[in-house]
This record gives C-alpha cells, structure tokens and sequence, in this order.
C-alpha cells in the first residue's frame, strides 16, 4: 500500500510543470526514503532525477518497494485540477493498476478524487556520479527561470564567468548569437 498527503500540493504541481517538456512517460519509485523519479528526455541529453524525501509530506507510507509508470502530461493536466493551497495525497494499492490522487481544499470543504491508469515503462536507473564543481551558485529559482526566458530569445547556449560574488554572460550562441563586451549582463550574487 502507498499512501501520501503533500499539505504543501503546490509544490507537486510545480515540479511537474517543470519536467513534463523534457519526459513524457516516466517511472515514479517508492521507497522508504521517498518519491523519486530518474529518466532521460527522448534525445538522451536531459536527465531528471528527482527525489522528495519521505519527511516532505505530513503522512508517508509505504509498504514496499514500488515503481509506477504514468503519463507526466496526463498527470500535469490532472494536478491543474487542484488549487495551490490544496492538500493532495496520492494513493495505491499493492498489485494495481491504477493510482489514485485526492485534492482537498485547506478547509476540507472540497474535495476531488482522480484516478489514472498506471503504464509499464522499461526504464533503467542511471548512476550519477559525484562531482566536484569550481564554482556553485544558489539564486532564487524564479530570478533564474526570468533570466532563461530573457536570454532564450537571443540563443541556446552561453558561457558564462564566475568571480567571486559576480556571475556574468560572456556571449550566447544560438539563432541570433550575440558576444557581449564591456557590457556584460552581470548578476550580484549575496551570500546567504
């Protein structure tokens, strides 16, 4: 038996809408220490690997071991469904081929139970390897979603410096490839 409530549900509805243009079909695995998924976009350049650990959610169970295969495009058109305050708990039964999500409004005034149809996806799971990185930046997630949109207009790629407290474009390549001089888009980064 698998049984989840994610008081937080917007945050389920975020992920997804973040990878379900890089993976179509994926498998979601169940464990002890969480809901994970691992899977590759289909030109193999893209890997998702994502994990919410088990102290995320306000109830975690999970009997054994389990591996759901669905839609991501299905699933992200079902969790439009629920309201960013809403609490969702995700639910299966051991040897089912289903999965069962619950929407529930903060109040419990509102209800909505969806069901899906689970898939069988061949998958393998892919080591990651450690690395070791000369630079890391943290920056809020919606100032470096802003900045990718901004710059997705002039190319696909950049190179970026970093120096620190600064991280600075140096040029972008792509349909209208730029190479930015004296005037570099600069990011001053704080530390926190």
């Amino acid at each position: 038996m698998l049984e989840l409530r994610l008081v937080q549900g917007s945050l389920l509805k975020k992920v997804l809408e973040a990878i379900r243009d890089l993976v179509n079909e994926a498998n979601f695995d169940c464990s002890g220490t969480g809901f994970s998924l691992q899977a590759m976009d289909s030109s193999h350049v893209a890997l998702v690997a994502l994990l919410l650990r088990a102290e995320g959610f306000e109830h975690y169970r999970c009997d054994r071991n389990l591996s759901m295969g669905m839609n991501l495009n299905n699933m992200a058109k079902m969790l439009r469904c629920a309201g960013n305050e809403d609490i969702i708990t995700i639910k299966a039964d051991d040897g089912s081929d289903t999965v069962t999500f619950m929407f529930e409004s903060p109040k419990q005034d509102k209800i909505a139970d969806f069901e899906m149809k689970l898939m069988d996806i061949d998958s393998e799971h892919l080591g990651i390897p450690d690395s070791e990185y000369q630079a890391i930046v943290r920056m809020p997630s919606a100032e470096f979603m802003r900045i990718c949109k901004d710059l997705s207009s002039i190319g696909d790629t950049g190179t970026w410096i970093y120096s620190v407290g600064y991280l600075s474009l140096l040029h972008m390549d792509g349909p209208s490839s730029c190479r930015l001089n004296s005037s570099h888009f600069i990011l001053q980064l704080s530390s926190r």
